[in-house]
């Protein structure tokens, strides 16, 4: 038997702050010839997995409604243990080596013209699963020539190695998020290392990638830490940048400290561009493969 662990993490009396009217979102199953159906039955019918399920990402209805989806490789269970997020932990099951293929024919019959790949932590393998990485982007490519390939990316324990074969599929953007401040790894993600993440985006920016990585606020870190993270994020070479709301999971996940304004999260994003980020996508239900066609090019403004 897998020991699958869903429960979390860490747990707290502190009742949450009651979620704001900027929050609520609007779903749309009820909409004329609304595309949701259609791409979960792709996704079913090839067994993916999506991190907009598997992170119960609240987007999921308004991105699928755009026949888009992040598709998450290994499956959907993670070998690192991060108290903000609802992704399984335990034992993973053995790779599937027909899982690139199954995404590849998937973004095919969506007409993707932005794909966004993600992954579990695989740290129960060699590679960290860069090689399965690297088939899945050879055979979307095979398929969809001009298509936008965005990876987002664990940090492979910065095993230059295993970075090198992400690099050989030459993504169009190598995303890895930081997720949150300096003083705030310890307890929300403490198998991660807020060094060790500059370090991955740092290397791949020197190496030419269009680097981008995001945070989630709320968690208990103050405006000036943002400010300081973002200012680490432009030094170690980043040029995208995505700023979102941290929404609590489960109860007994990390609690949210604070709902942070779209007031706040338009500050930060002058400040980001500021610093001389190419764009900062900001907003309290930004997450970083929402819209993420529209964020390579958009300017900020």
């Amino acid at each position: 038997m897998n020991p699958l662990k869903k429960k979390p993490r860490t747990s707290s009396n502190l009742q949450a702050p009651e979620k704001p009217d900027w929050l609520k979102v609007r779903l749309p199953f009820r909409e004329k010839n609304n595309p949701v159906g259609f791409v979960r039955e792709s996704l079913d019918a090839k067994g993916l997995h999506t991190v907009c399920e598997s992170a119960s990402c609240p987007n999921l209805n308004h991105c699928w409604s755009r026949k888009t989806a992040t598709y998450m490789l290994g499956g959907d269970i993670c070998t690192r243990r991060c108290s903000y997020c609802d992704v399984a932990f335990g034992k993973p099951f053995a790779l599937d080596p027909e899982e690139p293929l199954h995404v590849a024919e998937s973004a095919a019959a969506l007409g993707l013209r932005h794909v966004v790949i993600t992954s579990v932590n695989r740290d129960d393998l060699p590679d960290g699963g860069a090689n399965h990485y690297k088939r899945t982007v050879e055979l979307i490519r095979e398929r969809l020539p001009e298509c936008k390939i965005e990876l987002l990316v664990p940090d492979f324990k910065a095993k230059v190695e295993n970075l090198e074969i992400i690099y050989s599929s030459k993504p169009d953007i190598l995303n890895h998020n930081i997720e949150t401040v300096k003083k705030l790894f310890p307890e929300i993600a403490p198998a991660k290392r807020y060094d060790r993440s500059l370090e991955v985006l740092k290397h791949a920016s020197d190496r030419g990638f269009l680097t981008k990585s995001g945070l989630i606020l709320g968690l208990g870190e103050s405006t000036e830490e943002i400010r300081e993270a973002l200012a680490d994020l432009r030094n170690a070479g980043v040029q995208m940048v995505t700023l979102g709301q941290y929404l609590q999971p489960t109860p007994s996940h990390h609690p949210v400290k604070e709902y942070v304004s779209p007031e706040t999260f338009r500050e930060l994003k002058e400040y980001g561009l500021g610093l001389g980020f190419r764009n900062v996508f900001s907003g309290p239900l930004v997450r970083s493969s929402y819209h993420a066609d529209e964020q390579i090019s958009w300017n900020g403004n």
